[in-house]
Order: structure tokens, then C-alpha cells, then sequence
């Protein structure tokens, strides 16, 4: 994923309160002049300036089309609807609710295939939802504290009594979390991921002294997770998954990630790793 720098973002001081201020926010957020959008959404530039300036009113068709050309994730487009005077209609169940069964199905059947290499789900601000039997193993030995619910996989990955000494590649692999980390922000506009982002960049610099890629520069093609083992430095590379078509909150923002062994060694270590579960 690019990185990009949330200095680059549009400033707001408050959260947007007016149908108009979530419309600017967004239309700015997204690198939209008035004219482009009213292009896209088929509306007149004159029209889309009234509304945004609040001297008209838009009409719920105009509310779903403006928040479907601006690609607004769900959670927002519900305060869009509030804020124009109409009801929400995106729900956000948990996952253990009754009519979410199938989708937590799926995600379970995605884990528990995905063995013997670890797989996790995680919600919106990286907190640990499910995971397969793989996953508890490699969080052994993190402080206990970091691993009371809900647990935060980036805050246990980078912080110096979770999994950072561990990590052999961990200047890279924590640079390469920052910038998946910037680019959520820029999508979402999410305060807590701000702030998490802020929380993480002050631990302690990363340890070691392998080599650090420059940006844009990478090794081979996918980015490495190499983790230090009882068996060895396990070579691993990851997949992020997310539901196609939701229309409810909690899957939109559920993301699945599957870590797949780049070496043989790192397989038969997985598979071992996965025997002694069963043994």
C-alpha cells in the first residue's frame, strides 16, 4: 500500500456537524474540486454549491449518490444521512449476532483452512476478533498485559514487550505497518487510528541493525515478516482479505489477514508447530 503522510490531509479542528461540512470534508478529503464532483454525481455545480454551503437541502437520492462517488466507508455515510434529516440505514451487528452467521462463518472456515499457517480478523482499529490455532502460539511470550481483550495486533506487534524482539526485520516491517496505517487514516479519517499511529511511533526505536528500505524500495516482491522461533526465523508473507459487497458496518471494516510461508523451512516449521497442537 502507498504511504502517504497525514500532514498532506485536509485540517479540521471539530468533527463535521452540517450535511455541508461532512460534504466539504469529504469532497476535500478525496482531492475533489466542486466542479469534478458535481460531474461525476451529475449534478450542477451551482446545485452541489448550494447544498454544501447549506442554502439547500439534498434529497436522500443525492445523499446516497454524493456518498457513493466519494467512496465514504458506511459508519460515515450513516452521519451524512443524520445530518441531511434522514434515518440511518447501515446497521453495525456484532459478529456473534444472529443474523451475521453466515458471514461469521465464512471468516471462521477462511482460518481454520488457512492452517497450518496463521490467520487472523481483525475490526477497524486492528483489534483481534478471531483467529486460527496458529496465531496463540506465535503471541506466547508477550506481556500479559498486552494480551487482555481486546487485543490490539499493532500495539502487540511494535510494542518492546509484545512481539517487537522477535521480529528480525523489524525497522522494515514496522515502517511497512506505518504506511498501511497512513493510508487507512487517509480513507477513513479515523481519529483512533490517528492516535494509534502517534501511540506507536513513540516506542523505542526498532531493534537491529538490518538493512532499512528506503521508500518505495522493497526486497523481492512481497514485503517479508520474519519472525524468531525455538525452530528458527520463520520467512513469511501476508495476504489482507475484506467481505466484497457489505452493507453492514462491522464487515465493511472487518479485514482478514493470512501469513503464507516463503520458504519450505517455514512450512515444515508451521506444520510441526500446528502437530504439537493436536499431539
Amino acid at each position: 500500500m502507498a504511504a502517504m503522510e497525514t500532514s498532506a490531509l485536509p485540517h479540521r479542528s471539530a468533527p463535521p456537524s452540517t450535511f455541508g461540512e461532512h460534504l466539504r470534508h469529504w469532497r476535500q478529503r478525496r482531492r475533489f474540486s466542486q466542479m469534478d464532483l458535481a460531474h461525476v454525481a451529475e449534478v450542477s455545480t451551482r446545485h452541489l454549491s448550494c447544498v454544501e454551503t447549506g442554502r439547500a437541502s439534498p434529497s436522500r437520492e443525492m445523499v446516497l449518490r454524493l456518498v457513493e462517488r466519494l467512496d465514504v466507508p458506511l459508519r460515515e455515510r450513516n452521519a451524512w444521512l443524520v445530518a441531511a434529516g434522514f434515518a440511518p440505514m447501515y446497521r453495525a451487528r456484532p459478529l456473534d449476532d444472529p443474523e451475521m452467521a453466515s458471514a461469521r462463518a465464512a471468516v471462521q472456515r477462511i482460518l481454520e483452512c488457512h492452517e497450518p499457517c496463521p490467520a487472523l480478523a481483525m475490526d477497524r482499529h486492528w483489534n483481534l476478533l478471531m483467529h486460527n490455532r496458529l496465531v496463540p502460539m506465535l503471541m506466547a511470550g508477550a506481556a500479559p498485559e498486552l494480551l487482555q481483550g481486546p487485543v490490539n495486533v499493532l500495539r502487540l506487534s511494535l510494542h518492546p514487550q509484545g512481539l517487537a524482539p522477535r521480529i528480525a526485520n523489524l525497522r522494515q516491517w514496522r515502517e511497512h505497518l506505518f504506511e498501511r496505517l497512513r493510508q487507512q487514516i487517509r480513507a477513513t479519517g479515523d481519529a483512533v487510528l490517528a492516535a494509534l499511529l502517534e501511540e506507536l511511533k513513540g516506542y523505542p526505536d526498532a531493534l537491529g541493525t538490518e538493512h532499512v528500505a528506503l521508500p518505495g524500495e522493497h526486497p523481492g516482491v512481497l514485503m517479508p515478516f520474519q519472525f524468531h522461533t525455538a525452530h528458527g526465523v520463520l520467512q513469511l508473507v501476508s495476504t489482507t482479505t475484506v467481505f466484497g459487497s457489505p452493507v453492514d458496518i462491522t464487515l465493511q471494516e472487518l479485514a482478514l489477514e493470512t501469513f503464507f510461508p516463503a520458504d519450505e523451512a517455514t512450512a515444515a516449521v508451521l506444520r510441526g508447530l500446528l502437530a504439537s497442537t493436536t499431539a
